[in-house]
C-alpha cells in the first residue's frame, strides 16, 4: 500500500471546527504513509471531499456548528460510499452513536479527548481497509477485462473443442470396451486356472467356486469394501492352485494319511500357489492371500504359523469358507447346525471369531440356494440344443480335458457359439450339464 508505482497515495481527511485540535492531529499523523488533510466545517470537508480523488479516510468531530459530524458523515457516506467514515466525539451519549453507525454507516466512533495510541490505530486500520478494498477494485476490473478477452477467445477454440470432445469421447469408449475385453480374458483365465486343479482331483470337483461363493459372501457380510471382496474372490478360485506342484498320488490322500515327508511337501502348496500367481503384479494382493489361507488363529497353522490380526483378514475368511466346503453335506438334514457346532468347537483355535459370527446367515442363504435346485433336472444336451439362458451344472471340458466353462455359467449365444466350434475341434465323450425345469 502507499506511494510504489503510479498509484495514488491515500489522503485523510480530519474534520474539526477548533484550529488547535486540527493542528494537534497534524502533529499526531504526520510521519504515517498516508497526507493528512484538514477543514474546519463540514462545509470545507465536503468541498475537499469532491476535489480529490484519493481521500479514503474521515475523521469528523460530533459537535460543530452549521452542520454536525453525523450529518457530516452522512453526506460524505452519499457521495462517496467506499470512503471509511470515524466520528469523534466528547458526548457518549447512545443517540449519537446510534446515528453514526446507522446513519453515517461509520466504521468506527472514538471519544475526545482520544488516545493517540488508539486513534493512531483506528486510522491505520481503516487506511487499510480502504487501499484493500480499492485494490479489489482495481483487481476486479483487470479481471473483466480479462475475462471479455478470454470470451473472445472461447468463441474462437469453441470449435475446437467440441471436435476433441468427440475425438476423446470416441477413444474413450474404445477404452472402456478394451477394458471390459481385458476383464472378461482375466475372469477367463482365473476361471481356467482354478479349473486345472480340479482336472487333476475329482474330489475337488467345484471346490474353489464354493470357496469363493462363501467367502464372498463372508466378506459382504462383514460390510468389507468391493475391492477387498473381489480380491478375496479371485484368491478362493486360486487358493489350492499350488496343488498342481503335488504328486497325484498324494492328492488321493488325506493329510492325516501322509507320511512326515510327504506333509512337509504338501505344506509347500501355498508358498507355490503365491510364487506362481505373485508374478503377476495385479494380483500380488490375492497372492498373499494364497500363502496364508492355510494358517490357523492360534498360529500352529502353516506355512508361516503367524496368528490372530498378523493373518491377513481375506486369508482368515478364505480358511473358514475353505473348511466349510470341504465338510458340510448339504444333502444332510440339519446341515447348518452341524457346520456352526463343528465351528463353535474350532473358534479362537483354528478360526477368528469376527468371521465365523457371520456365518450363519452366509451358510443358510448357500443351502438355500442349493435347495431351491431341487426343483430343476439335471440334463445333458449336444452343444447346437443349448439355448440362451441355460445355466450350466457340471464343468465343461473339451475331449482332452481344458476347461472351457465352469459349473454355474448362464449361457449365451456367444459361449454356446464356442461349444460348438470346439466340440468339432477337439469333442468330449459327454454333453453339456444344464439345469432345466421339470
Amino acid at each position: 500500500m502507499g506511494s510504489e508505482g503510479t498509484r495514488q497515495r491515500t489522503e485523510v481527511l480530519f474534520v474539526d471546527d477548533e484550529e488547535n485540535i486540527l493542528k494537534a492531529l497534524s502533529r499526531l499523523f504526520m510521519d504515517e504513509d498516508f497526507t493528512v488533510r484538514t477543514a474546519a466545517s463540514g462545509q470545507a470537508g465536503l468541498e475537499i471531499l469532491e476535489a480529490s480523488g484519493s481521500i479514503g479516510v474521515v475523521v469528523s468531530d460530533h459537535r460543530m456548528p452549521g452542520m454536525s459530524g453525523v450529518e457530516f458523515l452522512t453526506r460524505v457516506k452519499e457521495r462517496k460510499p467506499e470512503t471509511l467514515r470515524i466520528l469523534l466525539t466528547g458526548y457518549g451519549d447512545i443517540a449519537t452513536i446510534k446515528d453514526a453507525l446507522n446513519k453515517a454507516g461509520a466504521c468506527r466512533y472514538i471519544t475526545k479527548p482520544w488516545v493517540d495510541d488508539e486513534l493512531v490505530q483506528a486510522v491505520r486500520e481503516a487506511v487499510v481497509r480502504f487501499e484493500l478494498t480499492r485494490e479489489n477494485a482495481r483487481m476486479a476490473e483487470v479481471i473483466r477485462a480479462q475475462n471479455e478477452q478470454l470470451k473472445e477467445w472461447n468463441s474462437q477454440l469453441e470449435i475446437m473443442v467440441q471436435e476433441q470432445t468427440i475425438e476423446l469421447t470416441r477413444q474413450n469408449e474404445k477404452l472402456k470396451a478394451l477394458l471390459q475385453r481385458e476383464r472378461a480374458t482375466i475372469r477367463g483365465v482365473i476361471g481356467a486356472l482354478s479349473g486345472l486343479i480340479e482336472l487333476r482331483n475329482k474330489r475337488v470337483r467345484n471346490h474353489s467356486r464354493n470357496v469363493a461363493e462363501l467367502a464372498c459372501g463372508i466378506a459382504r457380510a462383514m460390510k468389507l469394501p468391493q475391492a477387498d471382496v473381489e480380491t478375496i474372490m479371485v484368491a478362493s478360485l486360486l487358493h489350492d492352485i499350488g496343488l498342481i506342484g503335488v504328486p497325484d498320488v498324494m492328492l488321493l490322500k488325506a493329510e492325516s494319511e501322509m507320511n512326515a515327508d510327504e506333509i512337509a511337501e504338501f505344506r509347500l502348496h501355498p508358498i507355490r500357489g503365491q510364487a506362481a500367481v505373485d508374478q503377476i503384479e495385479d494380483l500380488r494382493p490375492v497372492s498373499a492371500l494364497i500363502r496364508h489361507h492355510h494358517e490357523r488363529y492360534d498360529g500352529k497353522g502353516y506355512p508361516d504359523g503367524v496368528k490372530g490380526e498378523e493373518i491377513p483378514l481375506g486369508a482368515r475368511i478364505m480358511a473358514v469358507a475353505d473348511h466349510i466346503d470341504s465338510t458340510m453335506n448339504p444333502a444332510k438334514p440339519r446341515a447348518l447346525e452341524m457346520v456352526l457346532a463343528d465351528l463353535r468347537d474350532r473358534v479362537n483355535t483354528e478360526f477368528d471369531p469376527k468371521v465365523v459370527v457371520h456365518v450363519p446367515q452366509v451358510v443358510r442363504a448357500y443351502l438355500e440356494r442349493v435347495a431351491a435346485k431341487g426343483g430343476t433336472a439335471e440334463v445333458e444336451l449336444l452343444p447346437h440344443e443349448l439355448k440362451p439362458g441355460m445355466v450350466v451344472s457340471r464343468n465343461v471340458t473339451s475331449g482332452t480335458g481344458v476347461l472351457l466353462l465352469s459349473q454355474g455359467t448362464r449361457l449365451t449365444e456367444k459361449n454356446i457359439e464356442t461349444l460348438c466350434r470346439m466340440h468339432r475341434i477337439d469333442p468330449s465323450r459327454e454333453g453339456v450339464f444344464v439345469w432345466m425345469n421339470r
